[in-house]
């Protein structure tokens, strides 16, 4: 049988590397991962306790579709702690990761045909999911001139080329690292209610900021849906959970699509993430080594002739401009994986236009990892000439 049209989507390169990576790892080479944004730290010890004693007790049946209701009144109080923003806990959904997330709001907000904004670089999965949902993803480039951060302008003059049915932001962003300014969020948001956008907030990198404290789009708009997860701050990636705060009449068409889609979220994940909330001392110790790789990458990327990235302003990602090394980053990444060992993401993956003179660095791994990742690149750079 030959594919559908729908599954003829872009392939999600930075697994495609970390293929070819475990391909050589297998045959004995010592490979540098820093293609993924994958926590070099385990799932914080309260929530592998957790997830133990719900193992030993060993009812892990189905549960509520929308998440078991002890979870999501401690998601809603998260908000009232952290954000100091007010949220019914029938507003809050558990799905599948914010993977599961997305597809849940795409089919709630969007019928098909729906054009959706998207911040260009972006996360690659995000006009994918649309696509094969039918829907359009409208990218709208952003570069230095804005922060490598979406502006009302921006989104204003591509609605005014053509009507958006939604925006997709992501704040801290992939693969930049770029934080929306608070009065730019605010102004954002308020554009959106007033032209009748569909806002998506993608929050899943909160919490891993290095300055400024990234803000909920709850914060400015009762209408804004939220998607984060317990992937990136929480170390918790395999565990495939996450949550969506959504407007009352659409939490109900979430919860319904749920129970066809996936039933429910994975029962130990949500038995064990409430522990999560209560890690908080051990979590910032290991975003302080986030830090500690962010600051040295900083002071010596520059030293390598790597002088122009977008500002890191939170997640874990370096995006670097090769465009003096390279305009093939597919190229690129893939001889700095032969040659050095050291696995990176090539720009195209997140950007098919500019992307090609652009790389991702992920340093979420263990700090040794990223030290030694860029010293071989380093060292590479300098055997090759470039």
């Amino acid at each position: 049988m030959k594919p559908s049209k729908r599954a003829a989507v872009a392939p999600f390169m930075a697994m495609d590397v970390l293929r070819e990576a475990k391909r050589l790892e297998a045959e004995g080479r010592r490979i540098v991962h820093m293609e993924l944004g994958e926590p070099g730290a385990p799932a914080p010890r309260l929530v592998r306790e957790a997830a133990a004693a719900a193992l030993r007790d060993g009812r892990l049946g189905y549960g509520e579709a929308a998440g078991d209701m002890e979870l999501r009144r401690r998601i809603a109080r998260h908000y009232q702690e952290y954000y100091d923003v007010a949220v019914e806990p029938s507003r809050v959904l558990a799905t599948t990761g914010s993977s599961g997330a997305f597809n849940l709001v795409f089919l709630a907000c969007f019928d098909a045909g729906a054009r959706i904004g998207l911040a260009n670089p972006g996360y690659p999965a995000y006009a994918n999911i649309l696509a094969v949902l039918g829907l359009e993803g409208v990218p709208i480039n952003v570069g230095d001139e804005t922060g490598f951060a979406l502006t009302r302008e921006l989104v204003d003059a591509a609605h005014q080329r053509r009507r958006l049915d939604g925006l997709l932001l992501m704040s801290p962003a992939n693969p930049t690292g770029a934080i929306i300014p608070s009065d730019e969020f605010r102004a954002l948001c308020a554009f959106c209610e007033a032209e009748g956008i569909a806002l998506v907030s993608d929050e899943i990198y909160h919490r891993l900021e290095y300055g400024a404290r990234a803000e909920t789009a709850l914060a400015f708009s009762e209408r804004a849906i939220v998607v984060n997860s317990f992937s990136k701050y929480y170390a918790m990636t395999g565990w495939r959970l996450g949550w969506v705060i959504a407007p009352e009449p659409l939490a109900p068409a979430m919860e319904r699509l749920q129970q066809s889609l996936a039933i429910c979220a994975p029962t130990l994940a949500q038995r064990a993430a409430l522990s999560a909330f209560d890690a908080t001392e051990e979590l910032e110790a290991v975003k302080a080594g986030y830090a500690r790789s962010r600051a040295m990458l900083l002071n010596t990327l520059p030293r390598l002739g790597l002088t122009s990235f977008a500002p890191p302003d939170g997640a874990f990602y370096v995006y670097v401009d090769v465009s003096h090394l390279t305009h093939d980053s597919t190229r690129f990444c893939g001889e700095l994986l032969a040659d050095a060992g050291v696995a990176t993401t090539p720009g195209v993956d997140f950007d098919p236009i500019r992307g090609p003179a652009s790389l991702r660095l992920s340093y979420a791994g263990p700090e040794a990892e990223v030290a030694l990742g860029v010293q071989r690149l380093g060292e590479w750079l300098g055997r090759s000439g470039r």
